[in-house]
């Protein structure tokens, strides 16, 4: 018979996975950012910066010693970390470079032919002068390179040609960041950027298709195949569920069956201790999260276990909006309680509204606990006062 776990126990295994269940201590520093990049894999990076950009959120979340210069120190100084792409753009481990290069080979095939549509005129005209320019010049940004070329008006993804190939060269591998100039990247030339030791070392495709299917289920801690594919973008889903079913055969893995928050059960891959890890429920205090944490990133993932919706409504028209474009999800020990739309203004920190979720009751002790995360978030955030708009606590 499958064995099963309930959400409750299911929840606290995924939270501990995701440095959620401890109370956020620690140093602060190049080598302790690391170190939670590290145990997560990876952390998304984005330039929206109401209040702190969600990079720098996802580390005090875990490290509230953590301030934003130490994840420049990491990449730049230090080179603890990468820059690089999973689903998205990200800080990675630096130790996991090797496997990086076959995803390298995969993108230069899947963006020259997929960019040749959707870009404006050929990028790949201008690779082997944009390639040149870095190697001739050193490291430069998109603002560097096609100055003779005009710059569009469509928006973000409006990408002049030697831009485009700028970003094809970082894809594919032979150029890298070298640092961040606010949140502008700027390139160097590979072997300029990454240390010899990970730069010269090697390993195979198969290598990395085991490697990168078992670290995802460990940093998880259970999951389908498909959700093993997704979590690094390494392996494809064929990959991933040949890689699950011969673990399965040798008992590096076995299947059990989850509840989720709705009651409904999901078969996934765990490893076999996970019936009999000590797993202990999470602290119950608020923590704000980034849009972007790694435990909500996979959205329908979050909803089956925490019974939470969450979307950002950036590209919903305002009049539609059932929330701010932009809101951080509110967590309580294991439960997702609502979102809270605030932003940096000066050195004040503005709450325009919370939205609790349904069932949840905002009594003085839940009040206060999600006053002092506030004050904590204010802190960081460089604001000296929270001010909270009359009506900011919406729904009850």
């Amino acid at each position: 018979m499958t064995p099963v776990i309930d959400n409750n126990r299911a929840r606290h295994i995924f939270l501990a996975r995701h440095g959620l269940s401890a109370a956020p201590s620690g140093g602060g520093k190049s080598a302790d950012v690391a170190g939670v990049i590290g145990d997560l894999g990876f952390v998304q990076l984005d330039s929206v910066n109401t209040f702190a950009r969600a990079h720098d959120l996802i580390l005090w979340s875990r490290r509230q010693q953590y301030r934003p210069p130490a994840l420049g120190h990491a990449l730049a100084r230090d080179r603890h970390v990468f820059e690089h792409w999973t689903h998205d753009a990200a800080a990675i481990d630096i130790a996991l470079f090797p496997h990086w290069r076959h995803k390298f080979a995969r993108d230069a095939a899947t963006l020259e032919g997929r960019w040749k549509e959707w870009r404006r005129d050929d990028f790949t005209k201008k690779i082997d002068d944009v390639l040149r320019q870095v190697s001739d010049h050193g490291a430069c940004g998109s603002g560097d390179v096609g100055t003779d070329e005009s710059r569009g008006s469509g928006g973000w993804w409006d990408w002049h040609p030697s831009k485009t190939a700028l970003e094809y060269l970082w894809r594919s591998g032979q150029l890298s960041v070298v640092r961040r100039d606010g949140f502008k990247k700027v390139y160097d030339l590979t072997e300029r950027v990454i240390p010899a030791e990970r730069l010269n070392a090697w390993v195979g495709e198969a290598e990395t298709v085991d490697w990168a299917c078992g670290a995802a289920l460990d940093r998880l801690g259970f999951g389908t195949s498909t959700e093993l594919a997704a979590f690094w973008d390494l392996t494809t889903k064929a990959e991933a569920k040949d890689w699950a079913n011969a673990a399965l055969a040798d008992g590096r893995v076995i299947e059990v069956d989850i509840a989720g928050a709705d009651g409904s059960i999901k078969r996934v891959f765990a490893r076999p201790d996970i019936l009999d890890l000590s797993v202990d429920a999470p602290q119950n205090r608020i923590r704000i999260l980034s849009p972007f944490d790694p435990a909500l990133r996979d959205r329908k993932r979050a909803e089956w276990l925490f019974g939470y919706h969450y979307r950002i409504e950036i590209f919903v028209p305002a009049p539609k909006r059932q929330y701010g474009y932009y809101v951080f999800p509110v967590m309580e020990g294991d439960q997702l309680i609502g979102r809270i739309d605030m932003k940096r203004n000066g050195d004040i920190l503005d709450v325009t509204a919370f939205w609790p979720e349904a069932g949840v009751k905002m009594g003085t002790g839940r009040i206060a606990r999600l006053d002092a995360e506030l004050s904590r978030a204010a802190k960081f955030g460089g604001c000296g006062e929270v001010r909270r708009a009359a009506d900011w606590l919406r729904g009850e």
